[in-house]
Parts: C-alpha cells; sequence; structure tokens
C-alpha cells in the first residue's frame, strides 16, 4: 500500500477479507467461490476466495506467491479506480450502453486494474528495499494472467471464444496491459479507455 500512497494523494488502502466457499457481509451482498477475489466498492473491501487461489495453480497451471500477488493487486487496482472516480464514470456509460459495448467497457476496466497492478509489482519494495518481485516473479504473474484471460477460459470451458461476452480481455490483452505496468511503473500509462486494446 505504500506504493499507493506515494502516487495518490488521499489514498485509504482497502480493507482485505479472505474467504472460502461464500461470504455474506459485503455491502455488495453475498458472493460464493464461483465469483472468485472481488472488490466490493461499497465497503472499499478486496475480497480473496482462497479457493480461487487453489485454483490457480492446480487448474490453470499458474502456481506461486508471485501469481496470488498479481491477483490481489489487480484487486487493488480496482479500489484506485473507485477512489479515482473511474469506476463510477464506466458505471454511468454502461447504463446507456447495449451489453456488448457495456462489455467492452468492462474489459477496459480489467485491462487497467491489471496495468495498475503491474505499476504495483514494478515499484514495490521490501522493509530492506529490495524489490518484492524479481524476473522469475513477473513470468509467474504473466503466467496467471494468460490463464485467466476471457478466450483461454472458454476454451477451456469447452467452449468457442465469444469476444462480445467477454468481460475482462483476451489472455494476450491481460499479459500487455500487466507488462505495460511491469515496464512503466508509471499509472499514468494505465489509460485503458484512451489507449487501442
Amino acid at each position: 500500500h505504500t506504493v499507493w500512497e506515494g502516487l495518490i494523494s488521499g489514498y485509504r488502502k482497502p480493507t482485505l477479507t479472505f474467504y472460502s466457499h461464500s461470504v455474506d457481509r459485503t455491502a455488495c451482498g453475498s458472493a460464493s467461490s464461483a465469483m472468485g477475489p472481488f472488490y466490493c466498492p461499497g465497503d472499499q473491501g478486496v475480497y480473496l476466495d482462497t479457493d480461487f487461489f487453489r485454483d490457480l495453480e492446480l487448474k490453470f497451471g499458474a502456481a506461486g506467491d508471485a501469481a496470488q500477488a498479481y491477483v490481489i493487486a489487480h484487486e487493488v487496482g480496482h479500489h484506485i479506480q473507485t477512489i479515482s472516480g473511474i469506476s463510477n464514470q464506466v458505471r454511468q456509460a454502461q447504463q446507456r450502453a447495449s451489453q456488448a459495448e457495456g462489455n467492452a467497457l468492462q474489459v477496459r476496466m480489467e485491462l487497467q486494474a491489471d496495468c495498475y497492478a503491474g505499476v504495483w509489482a514494478a515499484r514495490a519494495k521490501t522493509a530492506a528495499g529490495q524489490p518484492v518481485m524479481e524476473a522469475g516473479d513477473m513470468e509467474e504473474a504473466m503466467r496467471a494472467a494468460n490463464a485467466i484471460g476471457d478466450d483461454t477460459l472458454m476454451r477451456s470451458a469447452g467452449q468457442r471464444p465469444v469476444p462480445e461476452s467477454f468481460t475482462h480481455g483476451t489472455s494476450e490483452q491481460r499479459m500487455s496491459w500487466l507488462r505495460r505496468g511491469l515496464q512503466s511503473g508509471d499509472p499514468r500509462q494505465c489509460d485503458a479507455f484512451a489507449s487501442a486494446l
């Protein structure tokens, strides 16, 4: 959180809740493990499903602390979008949009959160001042981003990928935006709404 405190004035860290199977008490209602990790703007909470981390390792082959750190940093990226007002603007635009347009806006939100995760990874340091993420960790995070792209998830479920139904972006897009954040370390490079995907 020290990364974001240094980059965003008035930053307040989100609450962090780990759960397994389901969670009942969120400002966004209850959630089951089927949702996986999520961010709830109503209580500015990051909810992390521990079963998802096991799936990430066993089903998707994206094991390790760095893969988990990427997922957490992505959810914190949604917190950045909430406190900066981006989430609100996107939600308003989605209310006026078709389903496909709304999904496309959601993809941009998710890719921006991936980029923010990369910014965190590029800047995070240990108490001793060493980078939290080393080269091997970056590869691990990339494997996780690749594993949870909409196209990859649809194919692994035996479905034909349908781009209009995507809500998080393709594996290639997710890796690209994570890489953008990693290489720049600059949240200003994360404007997925003004950039070509």
